[in-house]
């Protein structure tokens, strides 16, 4: 076979075997509610994929994801030597491809973020040398039975992907990108800003009702992206400072909601009584998106006694308007029951 039909075929394999499979009926939960409007249930954002099932930040990762019925897919993004944006959870890609094996003298040592890093690094690599590494699990108590056969892909490909998948299942796929360390690539000229807007209006996505979210931990960067972009921004939060209600009307300013840890909602398994940040955050006006459902002891709270699904249930009881997860899956069965 040439290597224009291997290309291709890597491109389209996942919406393939997509409809081969049977499709799920079709939430009633829409992609993207209106302004001003309650969502009428949280929507099921696909943490880096069905991220539980196959090594993440995949094509076959994402499209299995929609299979599953979720709502949206996250691509975490990073850019190459050459510019372009890449579906990974960080720039160091050790524990995430086969790089090691592949590139072993291209190891070295960087500050990013005020951290020092060793390992293998996106912004070291043209994406044609990218090209030639594999996805692996990251986690060494999940399943490995797929590592080496997956491609890194761009984000240009993610977006073809949703669209592909949407138009299959007569319902929009939304796409859900965060920045990764933008002030990082910036001081190293590879902002990851530009290409992304790039992107999205290329795909007629730079619209305020299109079914994307673009989140980042930095304030800054959002900010600035406020005023280049009609798309929806998400504050990701983590520390208590972040969610006062002084804190969340600020964000307001800028964002149309925010990330936020599990356990800033219901509290950690000491607590009997859940926090009231999804009560202040929509008093704000903010939409409040629950990060990171996963069923393993090691991350699901004690509180629900092994139970996912119970934790689902509570995040719907409490009010949440979106939830991030490993397993697709078994969001959307907490959210049928």
């Amino acid at each position: 076979m040439s290597i224009r039909f291997l290309s291709v075929f890597r491109r389209v394999a996942p919406t393939l075997l997509l409809a081969c499979a049977p499709a799920r009926a079709p939430r009633s939960a829409p992609v993207m509610p209106p302004l001003g409007q309650p969502t009428v249930a949280p929507l099921v954002i696909a943490h880096r994929g069905a991220s539980g099932h196959r090594p993440e930040h995949t094509l076959e990762g994402y499209a299995l994801a929609v299979q599953m019925g979720a709502d949206f897919i996250e691509p975490d993004l990073v850019s190459t030597k050459d510019g372009v944006l890449v579906a990974r959870h960080e720039n160091e890609i050790g524990g995430t491809t086969d790089v090691a094996a592949k590139f072993a003298s291209r190891k070295t040592r960087k500050v990013v973020d005020g951290d020092t890093i060793s390992g293998w690094f996106t912004e070291d690599f043209t994406l044609a040398e990218l090209r030639t590494l594999r996805a692996k699990e990251r986690l060494p108590f999940r399943s490995h039975a797929y590592d080496g056969q997956y491609a890194v892909p761009t984000f240009v490909e993610v977006l073809a992907l949703a669209d592909s998948l949407g138009r299959r299942r007569g319902r929009a796929v939304g796409v859900y990108p965060e920045t990764k360390h933008p002030t990082y690539f910036r001081s190293i000229g590879l902002p990851i800003e530009d290409p992304l807007l790039r992107a999205l209006r290329t795909h007629g996505l730079d619209r305020a009702d299109a079914p994307v979210f673009i989140q980042s931990f930095e304030s800054g960067n959002l900010r600035v992206l406020s005023t280049q972009t009609r798309v929806r921004l998400i504050q990701l939060v983590s520390s208590a400072p972040q969610v006062t209600p002084a804190a969340l009307r600020d964000i307001a300013t800028y964002a149309y909601g925010v990330g936020a840890n599990t356990r800033q909602i219901v509290g950690e398994d000491s607590a009997a009584v859940p926090t009231s940040l999804i009560a202040d955050a929509h008093a704000a006006g903010l939409r409040v998106h629950a990060w990171t459902l996963r069923p393993e002891p090691v991350f699901l709270a004690k509180r629900y006694r092994g139970d996912p699904i119970a934790e689902v249930r509570e995040l719907v009881r409490l009010g949440v308007d979106g939830l991030f997860g490993d397993y697709p899956d078994q969001v959307v069965t907490g959210l049928r029951k």
